[in-house]
């Protein structure tokens, strides 16, 4: 347990020095959105292309990351079921929070986990590519259809195909997006990058997640988390789904699957990680639901603690 304490321990101290940046008055109000807006167009395209283009992409069949991706799916279908019938959000507020609920930390949580409580890394890093290829370009094209203007959306017979097709186009320019289609298609053709370009692409990359974390702390500073008003019926659902729900389901895939015990303890412990800080970055970009995913992952990633833990001792 010690790697995912200093797991746990990494992120909360950059968020911690996002909140002393705050509190210091170094960066104000609206100055955070600046690291977002690096972080989203440049520093985290840098950081996917660099991941996916030299990962081996056949690992994402393996029935673990089937399991967990399978109960990902299931959980934002349980928040989509439990928007609609307690508390009504519109799209963006609801892909986000379907996208809380089952996109998990794979990176800065994921990793120490894996290595220290599941043996080996390889478990993780198919899911990254998962999460990478498809997860976030379909909560970013979704978002991207509450950008068009409302009156530039296209009207009459054909007129939602029309909204559709300029959603995606606008999708299809999103630089994460394009980043991981190139990485992809590096991956698949296996080109090795030149040292030249994967160099400062790696450096780049590196800035991602320390400038997300930050800026994520800065949000902090003079407001409270789960104040009344601020969407905590999703907040509450989408964290109970995470943390308990998708274990859960996990679990129950992988005996309905026949899973050898390790691959169920696998899934279980995958499934149980807490929202990835990503959904922050990209709710905070788009400016939708930006207050209930900030507390949706400050509160998964507490609550995720405990969960790992009494996994690790039931199953491991």
């Amino acid at each position: 347990m010690l790697g995912v304490l200093q797991g746990f321990t990494l992120i909360l101290v950059i968020i911690g020095a996002g909140y002393a940046t705050a509190l210091f008055r170094v960066v104000e109000g609206e100055q955070r959105r600046v690291l977002n807006n690096v972080a989203f167009f440049v520093a985290t395209p840098a950081l996917l292309f660099t991941v996916l283009s030299g990962s081996d992409p056949g690992v994402i069949l393996s029935p673990v990351i089937l399991v967990t991706t399978a109960a990902a799916v299931l959980s934002a279908a349980a928040f989509v079921l439990a928007s609609r019938l307690w508390f009504r959000r519109d799209l963006a507020g609801t892909a986000l929070g379907a996208t809380s609920a089952g996109y998990v930390n794979a990176n800065n949580l994921g990793l120490p986990v894996a290595v220290y409580i599941l043996g080996d890394a390889a478990y993780v890093a198919p899911l990254i590519l998962v999460q990478l290829i498809f997860f976030a370009p379909t909560l970013l094209a979704l978002l991207e259809t509450t950008r068009i203007p409302e009156g530039s959306r296209p009207r009459g017979r054909g007129g939602a195909a029309r909204g559709a097709l300029l959603a995606l186009g606008r999708a299809a320019s999103n630089p994460i997006i394009i980043a991981s289609v190139l990485g992809l298609i590096v991956a698949l053709a296996g080109v090795p990058v030149p040292e030249i370009v994967a160099a400062p692409l790696g450096m780049l990359g590196d800035a991602a997640i320390p400038m997300v974390l930050l800026s994520f702390g800065i949000s902090l500073r003079g407001q409270r988390a789960l104040q009344p008003g601020t969407g905590r019926a999703a907040v509450f659902t989408a964290s109970g789904i995470k943390v308990l729900l998708m274990p859960v389901i996990a679990w129950g895939l992988s005996h309905a699957l026949g899973l050898g015990a390790h691959e169920v303890f696998v899934a279980t412990t995958i499934a149980a990680l807490p929202t990835a800080q990503n959904v922050y970055n990209y709710a905070a970009t788009y400016r939708r639901a930006e207050t209930p995913v900030r507390d949706t992952v400050f509160l998964t990633t507490f609550a995720s603690l405990p969960v790992i833990a009494a996994v690790a001792w039931w199953l491991g």
